[in-house]
C-alpha cells in the first residue's frame, strides 16, 4: 500500500493499482481508514432502554402468583386489560432470560441411554437363538425359507 501511496501522485491510482495487482477499492478503503480513523467502540446504550427500577418493577409484576403459569404474552395481555403498560413482550422475555426465569416450566422426561441386551449362557442348552429369512427362488413368486437355529454353548475358562 505504501508503494501505491508514493506512486499515485506521479502516475495515477488506476495504473499503479493495475501494475501492483492491488484492487483500487481496497486501497481507497484503507486510505479512508488512515485519514478518518473510527473511534473505539464502547458499550452500546439506548436512551429508550428501561432503567433498573423499571426492570425491577416489571420482574416483580411477572413473578406474581397470578402469572406463575403464564407466558410473557399472556401476562402482557392481562396487564394491558388492566390499563398498565410497562414494556413490550420481547422485553419481558429478555428480562426473564437475563435473570434465568425463562425456561421450560413442565417437567421434562429424560430417557436413560439405550443398552443393547446381552445374553450370557453359563452352561450348555441354556441359550438358543433363531432366525427365519426368505430367499428369492429361480422363478417369479417362488422363495425359499432359510431357518437358522443356534445353540450357544457355555464357554469355560480355567485359570491355573
Amino acid at each position: 500500500m505504501a508503494a501505491v501511496d508514493q506512486l499515485s501522485p506521479l502516475v495515477g491510482v488506476k495504473p499503479v493499482c493495475q501494475a501492483l495487482a492491488v484492487p483500487r477499492a481496497t486501497w481507497y478503503l484503507r486510505r479512508s481508514h488512515r485519514l478518518f480513523p473510527r473511534p473505539a467502540a464502547g458499550p452500546r446504550f439506548s436512551p429508550r432502554a428501561l432503567t433498573e427500577a423499571e426492570q425491577q418493577t416489571m420482574l416483580t409484576c411477572l413473578h406474581e402468583d397470578r402469572f406463575q403459569d403464564s407466558s410473557s404474552a399472556q401476562a402482557y395481555a392481562a396487564l394491558l386489560d388492566e390499563g398498565q403498560f410497562h414494556c413490550s413482550i420481547r422485553t419481558m422475555y429478555r428480562l426473564l432470560e437475563a435473570r434465568g426465569g425463562n425456561r421450560e416450566r413442565r417437567d421434562q422426561l429424560t430417557h436413560p441411554p439405550y443398552q443393547k441386551p446381552q445374553l450370557l449362557a453359563t452352561q450348555a442348552n441354556q441359550l438358543w437363538s433363531w432366525d427365519i429369512t426368505k430367499l428369492r427362488g429361480p422363478a417369479k413368486w417362488t422363495c425359499y425359507h432359510l431357518y437358522v437355529i443356534l445353540e450357544s454353548s457355555a464357554v469355560s475358562s480355567s485359570a491355573g
